[in-house]
């Protein structure tokens, strides 16, 4: 048996979560929340972090009912993320596996979301749509390697969808996207938008520019609402989403979609993924808030695989980094 904990801290949510064996011990989060109108800024997201740290690794420790003798590794998040919190917790992980003289596993952001959804939803090997605030790929995997087929030009379909809350002044509790989720429910009318898809790859920063101004013109003028403008928004993203997904599923001859990723929690993105993978006799494999939200289970999940096949990091290899590409993670725990 081999017990994992995991330190994920890359954005606004602080997260220790604890695995052993497929099995989640424990997933503790703390989040950050912005003032309404407001991104939430590094420094202050660190500072979040590290006043809350302790307090979630104890929880976690708690709630799995293990000690510190009973941890056979510590995973914390290498990268993709925000500079200032990725350090935070690293600096965290790293004095606590040398207090506890157990071995470290730096672990890819995107690659714990990956192996956190395969392992609670089973899905054997997915088309992957990776989508957050940070993140939008299209992955799939071959010859240890997840390879990403398709992926934003620009910024990330979370971050768009985030922006326009703020635009709208929406509470960023619990997050400004499911804010923009609930609204969109209430929407009617739809606003034609730009579908901006290049390849296999898609564009939101045109859109996000286009719904602030011209949406914010239609809506003063009373031609359509703020609902209509969510609904409207959601429908034109998530189409993009979906159409170079289908065409990575095409190419990979795969039947299975996961989505992983914040906005994987996104129930119409779920419903319109499912209406292709039904019309190609496929299926589509989705967590709920507990685990496609940033967590610390998925990073103990992932370095649960990497520590099994002998992936372990040298401390003075421990640094952090703000770009950490998906392939370029080598999948060493994958052999199918």
């Amino acid at each position: 048996m081999v017990v994992a904990i995991g330190f994920e801290g890359s954005a606004n949510k602080l997260g220790v979560g604890i695995v052993s064996d497929g099995v989640v011990l424990s997933n503790v989060r703390h989040t950050y929340h912005a003032p309404a109108g407001q991104g939430f800024l590094p420094r202050d997201t660190a500072a979040h972090h590290r006043k809350h740290v302790l307090d979630v690794l104890r929880r976690a420790l708690d709630e799995a009912r293990v000690t510190p003798a009973d941890i056979d590794c510590v995973c914390f998040t290498k990268g993709p993320g925000m500079g200032a919190p990725l350090v935070s917790v690293a600096v965290v992980a790293r004095t606590v596996a040398q207090l506890w003289r157990k071995p470290l596993v730096a672990v890819n952001h995107c690659v714990g979301h990956i192996e956190m959804g395969r392992l609670v939803t089973g899905a054997r090997s997915p088309t992957v749509l990776y989508v957050s605030g940070g993140n939008t790929q299209v992955i799939a995997y071959s010859q240890q390697k997840y390879r990403i087929f398709g992926e934003t030009i620009d910024i990330a379909v979370g971050n768009c969808l985030d922006r326009f809350a703020r635009v709208l002044k929406l509470s960023n509790d619990p997050s400004p996207g499911y804010n923009i989720e609930q609204l969109a429910k209430q929407g009617t009318k739809y606003v034609e938008l730009p579908y901006v898809v290049k390849g296999m790859d898609v564009s939101f920063s045109g859109i996000l520019s286009h719904i602030e101004s011209q949406g914010r013109e239609k809506l003063e003028r009373g031609e359509c609402t703020a609902a209509d403008l969510c609904y409207s928004l959601q429908e034109t993203v998530f189409a993009m989403l979906v159409e170079i997904t289908e065409r990575a599923m095409a190419h990979c001859g795969s039947q299975e979609v996961l989505i992983v990723g914040g906005v994987g929690c996104n129930v119409r993105l779920q419903e319109m993924m499912a209406t292709m993978a039904e019309e190609r006799g496929g299926k589509v494999f989705a967590t709920d808030e507990r685990y496609c939200i940033d967590n610390g289970a998925m990073i103990a999940q992932a370095g649960w695989e990497m520590f099994r096949s002998g992936q372990v990091a040298r401390l003075e290899d421990t640094w952090i980094t703000q770009r950490y590409r998906t392939d370029e993670v080598e999948v060493t725990w994958r052999t199918d």
